[in-house]
Parts: structure tokens; C-alpha cells; sequence
């Protein structure tokens, strides 16, 4: 099992480099269809949230919580470490501030 494993590798390695024939993926986003609400910290939602997230997403988010500042502090935390948001931890409290005082 071992040689044969071996021989496998060094027939791969005396294959040298393999041309990777692949062409550009283009397409064409939707337009916006709303736009974020003015509020403190816009800026720091538009350079984080924006990558991932229109702001039509932030709007249709469910509402009615009692504790708005809770609510959107637990949608930031899912983000970071349920779905990996490149977040500062500088930038968290900006975007929670902004997202319950907006929304």
C-alpha cells in the first residue's frame, strides 16, 4: 500500500505543472433597491456590513424586539462567528449603536 502510494506521488510529481484552463466569471449585480438610513456610525456599517449585505437585507430583518440594542448585538455576533464576518472588534459596537438606533 505504502509503494504504491509513493509510485502514485511520483508520477504526479514528474507530471510537472497542470495548465488550469478556467475563464473569468462575469456578471451583472441588481440594482439597489434602498439605501441605508442616515444614523450614527453609517459609515462603519457601510465598510463591514456592505461586502455582504444590502441594505434591503438590514430592513427585512424580523422586529418588534424589546430590547432593539440585544437584538442587533446577537445579529452581529452570528455574524462573526457563526458565518465569519471580517469584524474588528473596534467596529462592533459602532455597528450595534447604528443598527438599533436606525433600525
Amino acid at each position: 500500500m505504502r509503494a504504491r502510494l509513493l509510485h502514485l506521488l511520483l508520477a504526479a510529481a514528474t507530471l510537472g505543472p497542470i495548465p488550469v484552463l478556467a475563464s473569468p466569471i462575469s456578471y451583472a449585480l441588481p440594482a439597489e433597491t434602498a439605501a441605508f438610513k442616515p444614523g450614527p456610525n453609517l459609515d462603519v456599517v457601510k465598510n463591514n456590513c456592505s461586502a455582504c449585505h444590502s441594505a434591503d437585507y438590514v430592513s427585512t430583518q424580523p422586529r418588534g424586539a424589546k430590547d432593539k440594542r440585544a437584538f442587533w448585538q446577537a445579529e452581529v455576533t452570528k455574524m462573526i462567528k457563526v458565518y465569519g464576518a471580517p469584524i474588528a472588534d473596534t467596529d462592533v459596537a459602532g455597528i450595534v449603536d447604528y443598527l438599533a438606533t436606525a433600525y
